[in-house]
């Protein structure tokens, strides 16, 4: 039952819940026997909690790029940039691919924003969208140029946030 109309769907701005607004669509997708996989850019930790929650979705598929550590904004690391251009390509096979529905590129707008990936290099990915598959990209300060291609964009507000009382992530709420 694939789609009639895919759109591009961007979760950005300064406040919890992107990545967590995507993966509940993903939930709902699968749920009315669509497929799914998710790209993660710049993430690698393998005690993520929807790695393990997902190992149990048989129609949602996630591969991560990146290493456990943060990257350096100012300074990227090497390894950093090769990730980030592997996920690409990877995200650039899976559009093409066919096999999916619904395809999320988790910090793409951050790996963008960094400077791990180029502007045309992400205009190139939204070009190679089939008609058919529903394009959901995440991560804070999505692009002007990203914002202006999407078909529905949402800002997520930081106005409240008990990290910035000194509240470590906690794992399974935010990890």
């Amino acid at each position: 039952m694939p789609l009639d109309t895919g759109l591009i769907q961007v979760y950005t701005g300064e406040g919890k819940g992107k990545t967590t607004a995507a993966l509940g669509l993903a939930l709902r997708a699968a749920g009315q026997g669509l497929c799914v996989h998710i790209v993660q850019f710049m993430k690698g930790r393998p005690d993520h909690g929807e790695l393990a929650a997902l190992q149990h979705q048989p129609r949602i598929s996630l591969q991560q790029f990146g290493r456990a550590s943060l990257v350096d904004r100012q300074h990227p690391e090497p390894e950093d940039v090769r990730l980030a251009q592997e996920a690409w390509r990877h995200s650039f096979d899976v559009l093409r691919g066919g096999a999916y529905d619904v395809i999320i590129l988790d910090e793409l707008n951050v790996a963008l924003d960094y400077g791990l990936l180029s502007l045309p290099q992400v205009l190139e990915l939204l070009d190679a969208k089939p008609e058919q598959v529903e394009l959901i990209l995440t991560g804070r300060n999505a692009h002007p140029a990203v914002v202006q291609r999407a078909d529905l964009v949402t800002e997520m507000l930081a106005i409240k946030h008990p990290f910035s009382e000194g509240l470590e992530a906690r794992k399974g709420i935010d990890y």
